[in-house]
């Protein structure tokens, strides 16, 4: 199916199932322990053994010798993988450094054995006895804000510089009698996801099955077909639960690619995870940003001139953080330059987090959105208002498919009491905690891409949904269920969906919030098509009938479904050109009350409210989880995560959760999210753009800024701890 054109009424907008708050479906088997995730496929092959990752101790240089003489008279030892007598494997899509093979070490942490073995003590027990040596490699290159600064331009599309301009920026800046020009700072951060990168591998013959953690199942498939040199075809990917991938599980990662390795080695199935040290320096995270922002406008408020140029680095020198992403897109100005650095570190891997670019980059434009309102003395959320574009002002030959950000904020001021702040910073006390309100405004991209489903009657009235989305934690599974329940007209109860396995048919795949979108629509696309294959064959339109209540009306007539007998139909939606003219985004406005202790310096979070403009919202309850999962990480964003760099050996210190701290429970009180009525008909037949990743664009600056309000102290520099606040809080009084 083609949508070629933006989408009328149809019976989604009468819908009885979707856009229903659902409890997912899944639900029961996560609270009861029986949803099966990668490493706990007990069942899915017999003869299981264990293999333990070694990672390189250093950042930089070569291995010069391995000692694998103790390690390999260990019990239970079955055979030891190493990366000098190995030949570097190939990169899969996505991947910016080396996963395994050869004596070259790129980065710390970098996978350069595996040891497997009857039990995973063992194989731990084991690992511990290799004894490397290493000649290291000078120069290394750790100290990001130290290089930032001559870092060359990026590559954008096409190979070409990444630096776009509208007007005459400097020209404009110059003559604008109200300037602010602000560098702020953003920190590495760890995808930190519960479920440890996890694999488990077995060959028969020349073909491979892997039961493991991944968001792309078609990229991880084509992926380990790359990286070992084989058919693509010949690799079966399965994963039906994911528990948290947050970008982190889009690409294959060494878990994988040392299970095959070992698999093939002892003729056995093999399963690795990935200890929680490799997640932050073996496998990727979100680089730093460094970003200066310049805004000049009138005294009416109105931008004149607008330049936001981001620095951060990665390990190729190149697919940096882009803070950018969002400043072409939301607030008016017609002379405009957006640049984006980037740096070759001699770090882990940097890739793609929870709202790559878009995070961090609203981390700094809506604080310097806010300290303009404040030279201007205008209110923050006025100030944004009397900045909203008719046209995208980046490219004005753009126009917008469904903007409503000013109602977000219009309606989030009213909900949240915006109404009683005091603009003078460090005026409202509550006992020792001095009190603020921040806000800032959200947006994030809402792509769409092909995606593919099959569904199938099987003979008893029941659906059956294959594809090979994925879920990790997003409900999937639900939304998919919803959709097949609407458009085949029967109740939810009679709809299986099967989820996860490259023998389905390739779907969008879950990241970069497209997947609700995109994937809803490819079951819609195959539900289409088995209406009109079950009209065929009992002789009517599928496209005039009606399905409700498990039964077709078609004109006079009136039959069951399952008078279809088994029948199956399979379909992709596919996007058509015209989108192209439009820019397909999600809006939100964040709000954030905190509390900082007048004595300590010590933040709190009092509460939270976001107001969402993401199209039909397919299941309320899971959209709400996922906006409030957002804003979760955007307060750890704000107030406490950080890899702490070792700037003389090259790797992450914190790598583990103990001392990486992420938000707890305590640390999150009361949030509140709305989400608006609005439909975008230009992205697809569901109307419905995804709100997965607009959760946390946004929410660092609402949280900055009230802590401002509360203090008076201006921080820059992610993450607000109390010792950036403690020497520059009002008197005590």
């Amino acid at each position: 199916m083609k949508f070629d054109a933006p989408s009328g009424a149809n019976l989604f907008d009468k819908a009885k199932v979707v856009g229903k708050s659902t409890p997912r479906i899944d639900g029961p088997l996560k609270a009861t322990g029986t949803a099966p995730y990668a490493y706990e496929r007990h069942d899915v092959i017999a003869n299981q053994v264990y293999g333990d990752v070694v990672g390189a101790g250093i950042a930089k240089g070569r291995i010069s010798s391995m000692d694998v003489t103790q390690a390999r008279a260990a019990p239970g030892v079955l055979a030891i993988i190493t990366a000098p007598a190995t030949k570097p494997v190939g990169k899969g899509i996505g991947n910016n450094a080396p996963l395994f093979g050869g004596r070259d070490v790129t980065h710390y942490h970098q996978a350069i054995a595996c040891v497997v073995a009857e039990t995973f003590e063992q194989a731990r027990a084991a690992a511990g006895l290799i004894k490397t040596r290493y000649d290291v490699g000078k120069g290394g290159r750790f100290d990001f804000p130290r290089l930032a600064p001559s870092a060359p331009l990026a590559k954008g599309r096409e190979g070409k510089p990444d630096k776009q301009t509208l007007g005459d920026f400097d020209a404009a800046f110059a003559a604008a009698p109200v300037t602010i020009d602000a560098t702020y700072q953003t920190a590495d951060e760890s995808h930190s996801m519960m479920e440890p990168f996890a694999t488990i591998a077995a060959w028969e013959g020349d073909k491979l099955t892997l039961w493991t953690a991944n968001q792309m199942i078609q990229w991880a498939q084509d992926s380990m077909g790359k990286i070992l040199g084989i058919d693509p075809k010949n690799v079966r990917v399965d994963s039906p639960y994911i528990g948290g991938g947050f970008g982190g599980k889009l690409f294959i990662r060494a878990d994988a690619v040392l299970a095959a390795l070992a698999a093939k080695e002892v003729g056995r199935p093999v399963k690795i995870a990935l200890q929680r040290p490799l997640i932050a320096n073996n496998s990727t995270h979100r680089p730093a940003t460094i970003q200066r922002l310049r805004i000049g406008a009138g005294r009416d408020g109105k931008i004149t001139a607008i330049a936001h140029e981001n620095w951060s680095g990665n390990i190729n020198g190149e697919d940096g953080e882009n803070g950018t992403y969002q400043t072409p897109k939301l607030y008016a100005g017609a002379n405009r330059l957006v640049a984006n650095y980037t740096a070759a570190l001699d770090l882990p891997e940097g890739n793609a987090m929870r709202a790559p670019g878009e995070a961090p980059g609203h981390m700094a434009l809506e604080v310097a959105m806010d300290e303009l309102a404040e030279q201007l003395g205008i209110d923050p959320i006025e100030l944004r208002v009397r900045n909203e574009p008719d046209r995208v002002p980046g490219d004005p030959t753009k126009k917008f498919s469904d903007r409503n950000l000013v109602r977000c904020l219009r309606e989030g001021a009213e909900r949240f009491g915006w109404n009683r702040r005091n603009a003078k910073p460090a005026q409202v006390r509550d006992g020792h905690w001095l009190v603020g309100m921040g806000v800032s405004a959200g947006y994030r991209a809402a792509p769409i891409t092909k995606s593919a489903a099959r569904v199938r009657l099987d003979g008893e009235g029941h659906v059956v949904v294959e594809t090979d989305m994925t879920d990790i934690g997003t409900g999937s599974y639900t939304i998919l269920a919803q959709t097949a329940a609407e458009t085949m007209g029967v109740p939810l109860d009679r709809v299986k969906v099967i989820l996860g396995d490259s023998d389905l048919p390739a779907s969008s795949g879950s990241g970069g919030q497209w997947g609700a979108a995109s994937s809803t629509a490819g079951v819609y696309a195959a539900c289409v098509s088995l209406r009109r294959k079950i009209g065929e064959k009992l002789g009517f339109d599928g496209d005039a009938a009606t399905f409700a209540d498990g039964r077709i009306r078609a004109g006079e007539r009136t039959f069951a479904l399952k008078d279809a007998g088994e029948l199956s139909a399979e379909d992709q939606m596919e996007i058509g050109e015209f989108m192209k003219e439009y820019d397909v985004g999600t809006y939100a406005s964040h709000f954030c009350e905190v509390g900082v202790h007048a004595y300590t310096g010590e933040t709190r979070i009092r509460r939270m409210l976001a107001v969402c403009d993401g199209g039909r919202i397919l299941n309320p309850l899971s959209a709400r989880s996922q906006v409030i999962g957002g804003m979760v990480m955007g307060a750890g964003a704000t107030l406490m995560e950080e890899l702490v760099v070792d700037k003389r050996f090259g790797f992450f210190i914190n790598h583990d959760l103990a001392g990486y701290e992420v938000p707890v429970h305590a640390d999150i009180p009361h949030q509140d999210v709305v989400f608006l009525d609005t439909l975008d008909a230009v992205i697809s037949p569901m109307k419905a753009k995804g709100v997965g990743e607009l959760g946390i664009c946004g929410v660092a600056g609402a949280i900055a800024n009230a802590v401002y309000n509360a203090t008076g102290v201006r921080v820059r520099h992610y993450p607000i701890t109390l010792d950036k606040l403690i020497g520059q809080l009002p008197p005590i009084a």
